[in-house]
């Protein structure tokens, strides 16, 4: 009985300690508003995003070229290769589905969940709720859906810039989006961070659907 305790002990230590890696939110800011989201959709048209990613996991780091294939209007494929040719994986995301090959554990770990990993590629899809406030500062436009777990999400002016998950008060893991659709996903607690820096983007491409299957 001890031991037992000690350990539930060191696992409340080690939890109390994760979270407190975790910066706060703070309050929204800006005036209050009652108005509709912008879509934050995919385009019409299917669109390649050629990238160049950097992974850092604690003292774990690796980067690489990617590639996105994106369909609307809710279909991702997602391409990375380490640099020297030292070899690289693919995911799948539809809707909120990651598919990545078998026994490539370590792909997963690479991405940002489907919420996230969508708002990377400026596609709002935070489960829906109806505790939603939202806030107004100039162009920036915040609002909070939901309660516990809640979703903070930021647009400048129709353009989703920002999707954070939020638990007990604290930011668990959050994507930044620039202008030119690089996207910076972070998990302080973790100490994981995955960048995405866009370096072609090509809208009206042709490609087979036979990428969506595994």
């Amino acid at each position: 009985m001890p031991f037992a305790l000690a350990r539930v002990a060191a696992l409340v230590a080690t939890a109390a300690l994760v979270a407190a890696c975790a910066p706060r939110a703070r309050p929204l800011a800006g005036a209050p508003v009652t108005t509709r989201l912008p879509a934050a959709q995919l385009p019409a048209e299917r669109q390649r995003l050629d990238f160049r990613w950097e992974f850092v996991d604690g003292d774990l780091a690796a980067r690489g070229d990617g590639v996105a294939r994106l369909a609307s209007p809710d279909s991702a494929r997602v391409d990375f290769f380490l640099d020297g040719g030292l070899g690289g994986g693919w995911a799948v995301l539809i809707g909120d589905r990651l598919t990545t090959p078998n026994g490539a554990g370590a792909v997963k770990r690479y991405l940002p969940p489907p919420a996230l990993l969508w708002a990377a590629f400026g596609r709002l899809a935070v489960p829906a709720a109806a505790d939603t406030v939202a806030r107004r500062d100039g162009d920036v436009l915040r609002a909070d859906i939901g309660r516990d777990p809640l979703w903070r999400v930021t647009f400048n002016g129709d353009q989703l810039s920002g999707v954070a998950r939020i638990s007990g008060g604290r930011v668990a893991e959050r994507v930044e989006r620039a202008s030119d659709g690089s996207a910076t996903y972070r998990n302080d607690a973790a100490h994981r961070s995955l960048v995405l820096r866009v370096t072609r983007s090509q809208g009206g491409v042709a490609f087979d659907d036979q990428i969506w299957r595994p």
